[in-house]
């Protein structure tokens, strides 16, 4: 494996924590995920974890990042059908899954995956929120998406619904360099 692997999750703001990590070395690949829950105490952590052992077995057993958000998706719907204390829960998801030429990168929702090369970051993944989707494209300035009362919303999540919109990113990785992945807890400090 060419690959160090380091983890850390802290509790923010909150009195709990709802973000998953995970990662294998499956087929000779490693896969990479963090799940950020929603919908409360138990609701978000429980998406969190769902979708982060829902993608991680799909993969294992030969899934392709499309298999493992669509196997995330349906785990936490079904975890959610039958309870009432979960209703409404879901999570963000971002993994990253190593292949010969490249890193493969996938999200849903607002967790990120990051490029640290030459000396400086960049976003690799957009967020799939309000803000991205309607603001800036309406023109609002950065100053005004900033305070804007519709800034936390989420448009996709896993788990919410029937089917998931999926973004798909290829990443070529140099010596050196490193792939960060990550909820809003770290990038939306």
């Amino acid at each position: 494996m060419r690959f160090s692997i380091y983890q850390e999750s802290r509790l923010g703001r909150r009195k709990n924590n709802e973000d998953r990590v995970g990662y294998s070395y499956s087929r000779d690949a490693l896969l990479m995920v963090v799940a950020d829950g929603m919908g409360g105490h138990a609701g978000g952590a429980t998406a969190s974890k769902v979708a982060v052992e829902a993608f991680l077995l799909a993969l294992e057993q030969g899934g392709a990042l499309a298999d493992g958000l669509k196997e995330a998706n349906d785990a936490v719907g079904r975890t959610a059908a039958g309870r009432a204390d979960l209703s409404g829960m879901g999570t963000t998801l971002v993994a990253a899954v190593e292949t010969p030429e490249q890193m493969l990168v996938a999200s849903v929702g607002d967790s990120r995956a990051y490029l640290f090369e030459n000396g400086s970051l960049r976003a690799i993944t957009e967020d799939q929120t309000w803000v991205q989707e309607v603001g800036r494209p309406l023109g609002l300035d950065e100053e005004t998406l900033r305070r804007h009362p519709m800034r936390h919303v989420l448009t996709m999540a896993v788990g919410v619904g029937s089917s998931v919109r999926i973004r798909y990113y290829a990443v070529q990785l140099a010596d050196g360099d490193m792939l960060m992945i990550c909820s809003d807890g770290l990038h939306g400090v």
